[in-house]
């Protein structure tokens, strides 16, 4: 077994040793909607540029750049949002009410450069947060997908002084849109299947891992079409599920019957099965690039699909719409992307598998920014290493990142 299989393919990779002259600082912060979210501060001496690392719902206060970061000179804050380890409930406008918090914050103390770092998901919501720092008021988002009001108006939202994005892929839904199984006959049965778009059937191009299967162009462009009507179904039963909700509001504002004020918040949870089926991971000849074999969450994409691992499982209609909806979310890389107007660092991964080429130059170029600079380094999604004895990605990407900082910001001497 080699050192990338150990640590799951490069998906749990242990952080470095902090500079010793490091210091650490949790702080509570609280939301212009009220939310309460955390962040943890971590500087070393002489620091006047931080860099903010976040991700829409996984913690990064480990992230083993953190170390590298600091050891180039910049202070470092990693920040959750309020929906941290949870997709059921993630809505991605709300999440930019979170970055918000930690913008005022890091701005109220004095950091003379502000930098965002978004890794994987964090690249799209950094994205859709710059995007909306730099409208007026009166053009940002007001209501979810779902219709919610959310308060971007009315927030203080500090524009960063720079953007790096490290192996950002396309956003939550349009992710989901490339690996969510078409074939689900059922959404009630997650083992129906339709035959014809099966993408794990061997009369449609599979072969038995780890041999890399075969799809004919045909085919594929039936699936893919198929994928987008099942999150079209999937977003009219969400939407389904929302006029009622708000019909139950109306009857209860009338009447004030609590039986309506019931219906109003009784939970109505989406099961999305099967979402581990990209034919890109199991067949290597699409839009060819460094990847090994297999998903994000294994090796035998043919039976994780089928099991409990998988994006967008559990979701409350508001959030299926904000967060997993390729198809009706905001939180989508390539349309923030014109936004983005700082200067930027864009950084690729030769092994990704999910952010793919074809992604990643259509995401580049997207952006708006005048100052672009654009790199690759060898290593797979989470950071890992591809082959055992390389260095890690997030070693050779923080290389690239201290470079580009150090062009353009002020860091403090490194002891």
């Amino acid at each position: 077994m080699t050192s990338a299989e150990r640590l799951g393919a490069g998906r749990y990779l242990a952080a470095g040793d902090r500079p010793d002259n490091a210091i650490t600082s949790v702080h509570g912060l609280t939301t212009v909607d009220g939310a309460t979210v955390r962040g943890v501060l971590t500087t070393v001496p002489g620091a006047t540029t931080v860099v903010c690392l976040m991700h829409p719902r996984q913690d990064v206060t480990h992230h083993p750049l953190v170390p590298l970061l600091l050891d180039a000179g910049a202070a470092v804050w990693t920040q959750q949002t309020r929906s941290v380890n949870n997709d059921l409930t993630l809505v991605h406008e709300q999440a930019l009410l979170d970055v918000a918090a930690g913008m005022v914050f890091l701005r109220d103390n004095g950091f003379t450069s502000i930098v965002t770092l978004g890794h994987s998901g964090g690249g799209t919501l950094y994205a859709f947060y710059l995007e909306q720092a730099g409208l007026p008021a009166a053009e940002r988002i007001g209501t979810t997908p779902g219709g919610r009001p959310v308060a971007l108006a009315d927030a203080d939202l500090p524009v960063a002084d720079g953007a790096i994005f490290l192996a950002p892929h396309p956003g939550q839904g349009r992710l989901l849109l490339g690996c969510i199984d078409p074939s689900v006959a059922d959404e009630r049965d997650p083992m129906s299947v339709v035959g014809e778009l099966d993408l794990f059937d061997p009369a449609n191009g599979f072969a038995e891992p780890p041999a890399s299967s075969s799809y004919e162009s045909e085919f594929l462009a039936r699936y893919r079409a198929a994928q987008r009507d099942r999150v079209a179904r999937i977003d009219a039963v969400a939407r389904d599920h929302l006029a009622r909700a708000a019909e139950a509001r109306a009857a209860f504002k009338k009447s004030g019957d609590a039986v309506h004020r019931r219906r109003s918040l009784a939970p109505r949870i989406i099961t999305v099965y099967r979402t581990d089926a990209d034919p890109r991971n199991v067949d290597l000849s699409l839009d060819p690039s460094d990847r090994p074999y297999g998903s994000l969450f294994g090796k035998r994409p043919d039976l994780i699909n089928y099991g409990q691992v998988g994006f967008g499982r559990l979701t409350t209609p508001e959030a299926w719409l904000s967060t997993w909806s390729g198809l009706s979310s905001n939180a989508d890389f390539v349309r923030c992307a014109p936004g983005v107007t700082v200067p930027t660092l864009f950084v690729g991964l030769t092994g990704d598998q999910a952010a793919f080429p074809d992604d990643s130059r259509r995401m580049i170029d997207a952006l708006g920014a005048e100052d672009l600079s654009t790199t690759q380094v060898r290593g797979l999604h989470f950071g890992g290493p591809i082959a055992e004895g390389e260095p890690t990605a997030n070693e050779l990407a923080a290389a690239e990142i201290a470079a580009w900082l150090t062009k353009r910001y002020e860091l403090a001497p490194r002891s």
